[in-house]
């Protein structure tokens, strides 16, 4: 559904153009009978997703598909986007911007990534933030080969096994050109499902240069990343978090309030809708004494010589702008208009409405863990967890094959990411999905397993 933000002189100026008085004239070709049962009965206050949820499910009666209810997650996530986010980005400025390299002629576009960076600052609880990362996984990459240029004398990558298959596959081919670099992955603990602490001890020594973590993880389990900091920074390593949900930093205790020295993640749940792999954003926030090795690009604000707020590209160490062997990353496109989406996004929620929203993805998530239980499908880990969670199955392939003869689409199994856990089926949940669907995938799953 677009939204068309024309005001009443609007409107009124198109009527004119055309030559007509009132909107009804458009339709008065339709016979009046049609006309006066045409109105669909919503109640006052509802919400844009409940009534875009509602009248999606009358359109889909014109074809007699109900459409399939999808659990699916596993680092890319069903949120609802706001039209008003489609309606700015759209604008041609935004939509065909490219990098800012004149300032003068760049406001709007710096401005955008501004206040981009601002929001992730906020929403990590770090001092700084950048702009121009192309997705989680890269990001993760870049921050460990951030750790390397500020720790030059340390070998040591610790990531967490149950860190996503693909950020730990990203940074291991951005590692794979650099000589003496040694990753070692953390196992995760098979009852709760968090990176394994004791296992984490072992590295954590004067060879260690840092430890990244997903928050939460791949298995939905919020990690204890305070207590995974702390055993970091005893080793005198750089501590790295990466989220993959966004919005579960409207809810859980940011990054930067449990020492994290950067965090990262992807922010395709701010707005940008599922596709067919990507677009997504990155994001990366770190302490201003990191500052001069962050890569990708940074927007400042400061005064033109006329004393009006002005925005600029304050430190750009990509190798399209200085000598390539002083860059600090080789970045070279824009996700800008990825990036203003998310800002609009976050923009239009606000703190609060951000939070709201965590809180009902938890809210819906633990729910239908418990309609699964019922059924007797237990969680295969016990540790806590937002809006995903793995499920413990006989034969997660076989659940799969009967949840979609009902039109759902379970989730994503881990076995072929984690062969240790061939017996687990990764469920994800989100405002997007509706209570009753969680009855049917709990009788699906179970008439999969007789």
């Amino acid at each position: 559904m677009r939204f068309m933000p024309h005001t009443d002189s609007d409107v009124a100026s198109m009527l004119e153009t055309i030559g007509a008085r009132h909107l009804d004239d458009l339709i008065a070709h339709v016979p009046a009978n049609l006309r006066a049962s045409a109105t669909i009965n919503l109640e006052r206050g509802r919400s844009e997703a409940d009534v875009v949820h509602e009248i999606s499910a009358l359109a889909d009666r014109n074809t007699g598909a109900s459409g399939f209810a999808s659990f699916l997650g596993a680092g890319y996530y069903r949120h609802y986007v706001p039209a008003a986010v489609r309606a700015v980005i759209a604008r041609a400025e935004f939509a065909t911007s490219y990098t800012p390299y004149q300032a003068e002629a760049s406001q709007g576009t710096t401005q955008a990534i501004f206040e981009f960076q601002t929001l992730i600052t906020q929403l990590t609880a770090m001092e700084v933030a950048n702009a121009s990362m192309y997705d989680g996984a890269s990001a993760a990459a870049e921050a460990v080969l951030m750790a390397r240029r500020l720790m030059p004398k340390r070998a040591v990558v610790a990531l967490s096994r149950a860190l996503w298959p693909d950020y730990r596959a990203t940074i291991r081919t951005y590692l794979s050109a650099l000589k003496g670099i040694e990753i070692v992955e953390v196992p995760f603990d098979d009852v709760t499902g968090a990176t394994d602490a004791a296992a984490l001890d072992r590295v954590a020594n004067d060879r260690l240069l840092c430890t990244v973590t997903g928050y939460p993880n791949a298995f939905g389990v919020i990690e204890p990343l305070g207590a995974i900091t702390e055993r970091t920074h005893r080793a005198g390593a750089l501590a790295i978090s990466a989220t993959a949900e966004g919005i579960a930093l409207g809810l859980i205790r940011a990054p930067g309030e449990l020492g994290v020295d950067i965090a990262v993640g992807e922010g395709q749940s701010f707005g940008l809708p599922l596709q067919y792999g990507g677009p997504g954003v990155g994001f990366m926030a770190a302490r201003t004494a990191h500052l001069r090795q962050m890569p990708g690009r940074l927007v400042g604000q400061t005064r033109d010589r006329d004393g009006r707020r002005a925005f600029c590209l304050t430190l750009n160490t990509r190798e399209q702008h200085i000598r390539r062997e002083r860059a600090t990353s080789n970045i070279c496109t824009n996700h800008s208009l990825c990036a203003l989406a998310a800002t609009v996004y976050l923009s239009l929620m606000g703190r609060s409405g951000l939070r709201d929203l965590a809180e009902r993805n938890v809210e819906l998530s633990h729910r239908a863990a418990e309609v699964l239980a019922a059924a007797g499908i237990q969680r295969r880990f016990s540790g806590p967890f937002f809006n995903e969670f793995a499920l413990k199955l006989a034969n997660p392939a076989a659940a799969l094959e009967a949840a979609e003869r009902k039109q759902i689409l379970a989730g994503v199994p881990l076995g072929d990411d984690y062969p240790e856990l061939s017996d687990a089926l990764l469920v994800s949940v989100t405002e997007m999905n509706r209570g009753d669907e969680f009855t049917r995938l709990a009788a699906a799953i179970a008439g999969g397993q007789r």
